[in-house]
């Protein structure tokens, strides 16, 4: 199996609790405010937290959609994207909805045969190495575009996702993403092409390039209004969930999109508290030997931002 053909896949086994996180959740109840100090103690605890992890990196960014209050982390550093780069298409996918270039209705042939960015050769998906192998009995058939898009968000579906950037075009989608001030995002291919793989030609992004995303997202920005509010819904229903909503209270919304391959492990969010306007996170990490140490630390740093949002006390650092 090759680094990019592992599946993208989220395991519900339970994740350790660090004791310095203990009372993150103490101060709900009690309606505490965030205090007044910014987000200096915020950003101590994440690099502290982090540094419990040899080698690895890092890239982190928060805006609270309510207040502006904003922490960047290694945001500027390139990551390879893995599944997140499939908002920027269900961005790009919805843009040409609006603008009737496009229907989510329509049906659309579903071949699993694709041509590398390389030297146009045809490949095929491994269904064994999908985390929606579901979708495969789907080849053969004319599948509708919306039907597609929620393979592609909610089971990160790389058959699906391959299809749909050849609708919509890559180079589209990278476009859009640069538009909306997700400068430094590079959307060049659909997955699992091992010749462009091979050849360094990698999807990349940054924290901050999926912050503005998922900011556009939620604000209505990204896409018409109405546009925008499906693809928070489609967000929602993320069947992923061991990362970033992982470190929230039980039943706190989150719309996101997660993405992994070997070595790396990502998740982008739109988190909505109770009782509190919704905030962005976005945690991305690499150099970590071991999914469920990166899921860890993922997790830490969400019950850290959700703790300062919330007004609650961060744990001291020596």
């Amino acid at each position: 199996m090759t680094a990019t053909a592992l599946p993208h896949t989220c395991s519900g086994a339970p994740l350790r609790a660090l004791t310095f996180l203990l009372p993150v959740f103490a101060a709900v109840s009690a309606g505490a405010q965030r205090p007044a100090s910014g987000t200096t103690a915020l950003r101590v605890a994440i690099e502290h937290r982090t540094a419990e992890v040899p080698g690895a990196v890092i890239g982190v960014a928060f805006r609270d959609l309510e207040s502006g209050d904003t922490l960047f982390v290694n945001a500027d550093d390139r990551f390879h994207a893995a599944s997140t780069m499939k908002v920027p298409v269900m961005i790009e996918l919805f843009r040409q909805a609006d603008a009737g270039t496009l229907r989510l209705d329509q049906r659309v042939p579903l071949a699993n045969q694709f041509h590398s960015i390389v030297d146009g050769s045809s490949y095929a998906l491994d269904p064994a190495d999908d985390s929606d192998s579901a979708a495969y009995a789907l080849v053969g058939t004319r599948v509708p575009v919306r039907d597609l898009l929620e393979h592609m968000i909610t089971r990160s579906s790389n058959l699906a996702t391959n299809a749909l950037v050849e609708l919509v075009g890559a180079q589209r989608a990278n476009a859009t993403a640069h538009a909306l001030g997700a400068r430094n995002i590079s959307v060049l291919r659909g997955v699992e092409d091992d010749k462009a793989f091979a050849a360094g030609r990698n999807n990349t992004t940054t924290a901050r390039d999926l912050e503005v995303l998922m900011t556009a997202i939620e604000t209505g920005t990204a896409a018409s209004r109405a546009s925008c509010d499906t693809m928070r819904a489609i967000l929602l229903r993320q069947e992923f969930n061991g990362e970033i909503p992982a470190g929230l209270p039980s039943g706190t919304k989150v719309a996101h999109k997660t993405g992994f391959i070997t070595g790396v492990l990502h998740d982008a969010a739109i988190v909505y508290p109770e009782h509190h306007t919704p905030y962005v996170l976005v945690v991305l990490t690499r150099d970590i030997p071991g999914q469920r140490v990166a899921r860890a630390l993922i997790v830490d740093v969400s019950r850290l931002v959700y703790a300062h949002v919330m007004g609650q006390p961060l744990p001291s650092v020596q």
